[in-house]
């Protein structure tokens, strides 16, 4: 069977090639802004009665286009007012129809901790999440080597961006360490794209208690954010149970409803 990770990460590879001849190191580093004041991810997920991540999603590799003609300002407004705790916004062109600028787009306009979803395997695309507005990154263990994911999140603290560290399996438990503020149990196999949202609860009690648990695709019903809640995850990363709909927003709006 193809492994869709691999071949994701090696499109990565060039694509980040290419950006650093465009625009280098130094170049993003004097696009800092000072002025904008970083909002934790952490904090408004462990604060808020729901939760929810809700996520911008254009289209995946298993399921090809979710809602190709979707407005992101749109759709990332509708969250932010209809409850989201927390946003996620893919930035994969190639295999997610996302954009880097789809988040610098919205940072203005949102009020709320954005995370970027990435396959982040280069120190560069942390500068990029910095100067587009993002407040956390996405860290994937089955992406990286345990030396690599720790220099990442090092690298990232530095510039002031909370980690999302992403786990599938036990053997990924390695990879957690007291410096990585959210831990994210990923329901679908990154080489399959097999999901099962049982992986979260088989994960949930090897984790450590003082680390934030976020549960991570294949959730479409209240009732399983609850039974989650239970094992003591506090956040909900949700895109294409949303995407899917004629309103993402609205969407959102009444699961919070149901869940609350």
């Amino acid at each position: 069977m193809k492994d869709i990770l691999m071949e994701i990460i090696e499109t990565t590879r060039i694509t980040i090639h290419e950006q650093k001849k465009a625009v280098s190191f130094q170049q993003l580093e004097e696009s800092f802004s000072e002025e904008r004041t970083m909002l934790s991810m952490c904090k408004s997920l462990a604060n808020s009665s729901s939760g929810i991540i809700a996520e911008f999603k254009r289209k995946s590799p298993s399921k090809g286009w979710i809602n190709q003609k979707a407005s992101v300002q749109e759709v990332t407004s509708a969250y932010a007012a209809n409850g989201a705790s927390a946003l996620s916004i893919l930035t994969d062109t190639p295999f997610f129809g996302g954009d880097l600028k789809d988040l610098r787009n919205v940072r203005p306009h949102i009020n709320i901790p954005i995370l970027r979803k990435d396959f982040i395997i280069d120190e560069y695309q942390l500068y990029q999440a910095k100067v587009v507005g993002a407040d956390a990154i996405l860290l994937i263990a089955a992406a990286l080597t345990k030396e690599k994911c720790r220099f990442l999140a090092g690298k990232a603290h530095e510039l002031g961006l909370e980690v999302l560290l992403e786990i599938h399996s036990e053997k990924e438990l390695e990879y957690v360490d007291s410096a990585i503020e959210m831990v994210g149990v990923n329901n679908r196999n990154l080489g399959t794209f097999v999901t099962d949202v049982e992986n979260s609860f088989r994960l949930a009690a090897l984790l450590p208690k003082n680390t934030l648990l976020v549960s991570e695709s294949g959730i479409s019903s209240p009732l399983t954010v609850k039974r989650l809640r239970q094992a003591d995850f506090r956040g909900f990363l949700i895109g294409e149970n949303f995407m899917k709909t004629a309103d993402p927003g609205k969407a959102l709006g009444e699961f919070i409803n149901q869940l609350n």
